[in-house]
């Protein structure tokens, strides 16, 4: 079961973004990949005006999900779908939220994820703030779903930071989990391949970290390192920065029997007093 990773280095221009993306992902294709993950912001970083872009795609009228379906049915490919701006399904006109499409290899949505945990943080860098909360609300939901490589649960980015969330991933039935990223080159340089590795030991789950890796609009630099991590915290692929493609094969057979030596998720004694308290969905 082969599992695809895809680095970009996007720019405010979506179809400059979306053709890189689709050169990528053929070759994903190619070289067998029945699942492929792209990064966070995929089709657009520094676009000046997210909120707009969000309602034209729930409208039907932006250039992302109808290139996003087509790709799909095109190579046959499972993708999910680093973030897109979208408002929630049932209210066009309400502020977006960082989201992360699971998308069949005919075309169809299968799962929904909303970022849980925004990214308000202060970092030494040429930005030095960020405030995702400004273009962003929180997502209010845990979010696994099957695919022909196993049970996914999805994340995104800064929920690297919360084993809860992956816990309740893990729970749920996940196998493999995606996070889709775009991790500012000091945090990432800090923290980044310690979280993968550890969100992929403490699950027993293959990790999938699509990054964003280079320099953006406005002189925005992420980390890069995308990487496909084994359930044992083993890094199967990686690649410092610029667009790339990652391969790597998920073996179940191995997943099980680690699982078996060293049944974590029977061994827990320690819970949480009271049950997590998830953002509400206006």
């Amino acid at each position: 079961m082969t599992l695809a990773v895809i680095q970009l280095v996007s720019q405010a221009d979506v179809q400059a973004n979306l053709a890189q993306a689709r050169l990528l992902l053929e070759q994903a294709a190619a070289g067998g990949a029945r699942l492929a993950v792209l990064p966070e912001n995929f089709a657009a970083m520094g676009h000046r005006d997210l909120a707009a872009l969000g309602r034209s795609e729930a409208r039907g009228e932006g250039p992302i999900l109808p290139w996003l379906k087509q790709a799909a049915r095109d190579l046959r490919l499972w993708i999910v779908a680093g973030t897109i701006p979208l408002p929630p399904d049932a209210q066009p006109e309400a502020k977006a939220r960082a989201c992360s499409l699971l998308i069949d290899e005919h075309g169809e949505r299968v799962a929904r994820y909303d970022k849980l945990h925004l990214f308000d943080v202060d970092v030494a860098d040429s930005r030095g703030r960020y405030r995702e909360s400004d273009d962003y609300a929180h997502g209010g939901q845990v979010v696994v779903a099957d695919t022909p490589v196993g049970r996914l649960g999805l994340t995104v980015c800064y929920d690297l930071r919360f084993p809860e969330l992956y816990g309740a991933l893990r729970e749920a039935g996940a196998e493999l989990i995606s996070s889709p990223a775009a991790f500012t080159a000091v945090t990432g340089a800090a923290h980044w391949q310690v979280l993968v590795r550890a969100r992929a030991i403490e699950t027993q789950c293959y990790l999938l970290a699509a990054g964003q890796g280079g320099e953006h609009p406005g002189g925005r630099q992420t980390f890069g390192h995308s990487a496909i991590v084994d359930p044992w915290g083993r890094l199967l692929a990686e690649r410092p920065q610029g667009p790339a493609l990652l391969l790597a094969e998920r073996d179940a057979s191995e997943q099980a029997a680690i699982r078996q030596r060293m049944p974590v998720a029977r061994h827990k004694r320690f819970f949480a007093a009271a049950e997590p308290r998830l953002p509400s969905v206006e």
